[in-house]
């Protein structure tokens, strides 16, 4: 069976196991940046402004981050990306537990963290074709998404909201940096083989510009990912933002809870994405993959209403299984047809035009969510968001030749040699976290 494949496979243990070890931490950090961000000011202003921090760096970088993807090793730039974000965290908490950490200081690191995301991320995308075949790609796909919410949405914010109330706000930032040092070694463990970028050896000659001209001219001509990258970039302008700076927001002003509550609407998010991704293991791949796509996202951005809708903690944990469930299922599916279906020497490119094209209007997001807030309310924003979202996710399945796709795609051979671990333009950020 593939998954005893992946089980003796080792540079994929060390893989999957780094990368559990680092969504903890990711889910620590979620908890510990917007209880502070709200210590330091009561108002949705201060997360919006980490969040535009965080993302521009993050967005003007991905296009290089892609490119270098595809002409270094890509374990290399995976480690040093870890490097820098663990040396980040390390230094957030000497300021936190020194009592002198400031809402500026922690924009400026979080500028940094995002740049160094921007080289991690296309380069994580590609990597895993590299160590595992193409028939466990889906079960590997699926595995990750088991993983992923356990650890990013479930694990990691309990434990992040037991850290920053009980032992402190420097003590969430320290283990997260702890969590990017074991990412690192297990990174540094893997096979000195491994992650020679396919197009590396022909590709040193070659103007950075060129190649990226190249992997925009393979995007352009294909509807499934051109379409899909506009139509997230468009739902995320219109629902991120709201879902990522009102929802602690609502949880800490709206409903007067705590940081373990905050943990535990995120969390119950993680059960929803643990179901979504247990099903699809066993299930397998649905046979009309884009349509499959577009409906579970539709469903899944209209689930952002509920955050609004809510009036008691348990109903924003609802919504959040309802918004991860159905995220992921579409999720597994987009990262698998990509893997499959985009040639491996330009996957490095192809995930950073996804990861920039589909997040290239978060900064935006974040700017507008305050003001709007304040103009509409809390709750208006959120539902106003789910709505609008839904109808801009599902606009994408309606562009000639979408729906199609099912039918080419289900008949044609993989397109080429190798194919990556994440899955922006719809799915978890770069594609849909909260």
């Amino acid at each position: 069976m593939a998954s005893s494949g992946l089980s003796r496979n080792r540079d994929f243990r060390l893989l999957f196991s780094g990368r559990c070890v680092s969504l903890l931490g990711d889910g620590i950090f979620l908890v510990a940046l917007a209880w502070e961000a709200y210590t330091l000011s009561n108002a949705p202003t201060a997360l919006s402004l980490l969040g535009i921090a965080m993302t521009v760096p993050l967005i003007g970088l991905l296009l290089f981050g892609g490119v270098i993807s595809d002409r270094h090793r890509r374990r290399r730039v995976m480690l040093m990306a870890d490097i820098v974000r663990a040396v980040l965290l390390a230094l957030l908490a000497a300021l936190a537990a020194s009592g002198t950490l400031r809402l500026w200081q922690m924009m400026v690191m979080v500028a940094i963290y995002g740049g160094a995301q921007a080289f991690f991320d296309p380069a994580s995308d590609a990597i895993l074709p590299e160590l595992v075949p193409a028939s466990e790609l889906a079960q590997a796909n699926a595995l990750e998404q088991v993983a992923r919410p356990l650890a990013l949405r479930l694990a990691g914010p309990a434990l992040g909201g037991v850290l920053v109330g009980v032992l402190g706000l420097d003590v969430a930032f320290l283990a997260d940096a702890a969590t990017f040092v074991v990412s690192a070694a297990t990174l540094w463990s893997m096979s000195s083989s491994v992650s020679v970028a396919p197009a590396a050896a022909g590709a040193r000659l070659e103007h950075a510009t060129e190649q990226l001209r190249e992997g925009w001219s393979y995007v352009r001509r294909h509807v499934w990912l051109w379409g899909t990258f506009v139509s997230a970039a468009v739902a995320y302008l219109l629902f991120m933002g709201p879902v990522e700076v009102l929802v602690p927001f609502m949880v800490k002003h709206e409903l007067h809870g705590s940081g373990v509550q905050l943990g535990l609407v995120l969390g119950a998010g993680g059960l929803g994405s643990v179901a979504a991704a247990t099903v699809m293991i066993r299930s397998g791949l649905p046979s009309r993959s884009v349509t499959f796509i577009y409906v579970v996202w539709t469903l899944g951005t209209l689930a952002v209403a509920g955050y609004g809708l809510a009036s008691a903690v348990w109903e924003l944990m609802l919504a959040s299984v309802a918004f991860n469930l159905l995220e992921t299922a579409g999720t597994i599916v987009w990262a698998t047809m990509k893997q499959r279906h985009v040639p491996g020497h330009m996957l490095g490119r192809v995930s950073s035009l996804d990861w920039l094209i589909s997040i290239g209007l978060l900064p935006v997001s974040f700017a507008l969510t305050a003001p709007l807030s304040a103009a509409f309310g809390v709750r208006a924003t959120l539902i106003g968001a789910g709505v609008a979202g839904a109808a801009a996710t599902l606009g994408g399945l309606m562009l000639p030749g979408m729906r199609g796709v099912d039918r080419r795609i289900g008949a044609s051979p993989r397109a080429a040699v190798s194919p990556p671990a994440s899955a922006p333009a719809g799915g978890a950020p770069a594609a849909q976290a909260s």
